[in-house]
């Protein structure tokens, strides 16, 4: 009798160990159930930063215009030579943004400083005289502050703490202050001999020129996941699908139209580099880090 009882209690124990052995520690489906609801909880997620960069601009002619009209050559030698992607503006951008899955919605108001430079040339001749001539260049150089308003979609790859992506959207830019700079230097070869010489630069205010417009966005870039915040570096293009000059004010300027100067109908690109932070705004708890 003594025997059975104690083979009872041996078993009762080895029953109850498993149990009283951890008393901590939860069950696996309990586990599996808190990790599905905190990944729930990361596929919704607002972003809020800064970014900032540097951008190239080229201007694309959609019609030309000129004050002078040569009468013995081409009127296609004295058209501007535009530089395009030359000069170095600027930019700087408050972006918000609403991460679904894979998917971003965002909205990047900018502030962006372009620039780019066009040059002509003309010549004047004594038909008498062909040894007697001069010869102008202007070198115009323009800047032109945006208020831009895109909004985007993105489109992340891969899980890991680098995440590249893709990106397209539009833009509407609205015109904030423009200036032109007028290099005029040339060659009188009409005075007794060869003087080469260059005039002061003529700098005006050339906001009436420009005018709002609007395009397409297309880029890419990559996330990079430090703790709580995200690091960022994209390019962009901006494709301008309107023209940026002011037609009704385009002979307006009478110290440009002096000089021999007017705006041509334009479209503006431009290829932006910037990098920034996000920061998250939705948390499970204060222990919690969100991806």
């Amino acid at each position: 009798m003594r025997y059975l009882f104690a083979l009872t209690l041996l078993l009762t124990l080895g029953l109850l160990s498993p149990a009283c052995a951890q008393p901590g520690r939860k069950s696996p489906a309990f586990k599996n159930k808190v990790k599905s609801e905190q990944n729930k909880f990361l596929d919704k997620q607002w972003w809020l930063g800064f970014k900032a960069g540097a951008n190239l601009t080229q201007a694309g002619v959609e019609k030309r215009y000129a004050i002078l009209t040569p009468t013995n050559y081409a009127t296609s030698v004295t058209d501007k030579a535009y530089d395009n992607f030359k000069k170095v503006g600027s930019q700087a951008a408050l972006e918000v943004t609403f991460n679904y899955k894979r998917f971003a919605l965002s909205a990047q108001p900018t502030y962006r400083h372009s620039r780019f430079t066009y040059s002509n040339q003309f010549e004047w001749l004594n038909t008498e005289q062909p040894a007697e001539r001069l010869v102008l260049r202007y070198d115009q150089e323009q800047r032109i502050d945006f208020a831009d308003l895109p909004l985007v979609i993105k489109y992340e790859f891969g899980r890991d703490k680098l995440r590249p992506y893709l990106q397209a959207g539009l833009f509407y830019s609205i015109l904030v202050n423009a200036t032109k700079t007028v290099n005029v230097s040339g060659t009188d070869y009409a005075s007794g001999g060869t003087n080469t010489f260059e005039n002061e630069p003529v700098i005006v205010g050339a906001r009436d020129l420009f005018d709002n417009n609007w395009g397409l966005i297309g880029g890419a870039g990559i996330n990079y996941k430090l703790g709580n915040v995200r690091l960022l570096l994209d390019v962009s293009y901006r494709l301008g699908m309107s023209n940026t000059a002011n037609v009704q004010n385009r002979f307006g300027n009478d110290r440009l139209s002096g000089i021999g100067d007017v705006q041509d109908d334009l479209r503006l690109r431009n290829l932006l580099f910037s990098a920034g932070c996000l920061f998250p705004m939705r948390f499970l708890s204060s222990s919690f880090k969100s991806l």
